[in-house]
């Protein structure tokens, strides 16, 4: 299997291309990333989960975040040409589209989504998977991360700590 056809990379361009929930786009594929490059923060997963978040900050009007993170995704992409992680998005399109986005950061323009730039496999497997997305609010979106539920993040963070404290 091609790993672009893994389902947390699905479900990354699912929530990208449909519904714009980069908030689980850094979510799932953080997951994935952790699964298969565990602290390679050269990794272009590294730079995906990057290009999620700035859209994410840019969305909140946040345009120093925005641009900081997406240059760290650019210069991800960049450093990472030819990786099979780009096998089946169009790289060139994909780069345009993000300087273009900078671009619009910089002259203080209003947050501008753009679509994944998928092979055609690629599309069809995103598309079924875009299918079955719940229905989304747009301003759940704007502020999931104050929104959601963190009881489990909250669980695992005591867990650490009270680990780190036993080996102590």
């Amino acid at each position: 299997m091609h790993p672009q056809h893994h389902t947390l990379f699905i479900d990354y361009c699912a929530f990208f291309n449909g519904n714009q929930d980069f908030f689980e786009c850094h979510e799932v594929l953080e997951e994935y990333w952790k699964e298969i490059a565990p602290g390679d923060k050269e990794h272009p997963l590294v730079g995906y989960v990057q290009l999620a978040t700035g859209l994410y900050h840019w969305r909140r009007d946040n345009f120093t975040g925005a641009a900081r993170i997406l240059e760290k995704a650019l210069h991800n992409f960049q450093h990472n040409m030819g990786h099979i992680f780009f096998d089946e998005i169009d790289y060139e399109i994909l780069l345009t589209q993000l300087t273009d986005s900078l671009s619009a950061i910089q002259k203080g323009k209003s947050f501008q989504a753009f679509q994944l730039p998928l092979s055609p496999i690629l599309e069809e497997l995103t598309f079924a998977r875009i299918q079955i997305l719940p229905p989304s609010d747009s301003n759940y979106l704007l502020h999931k991360h104050m929104l959601r539920d963190r009881s489990h993040i909250l669980a695992e963070r005591q867990e650490s700590k009270q680990r780190k404290s036993r080996r102590q």
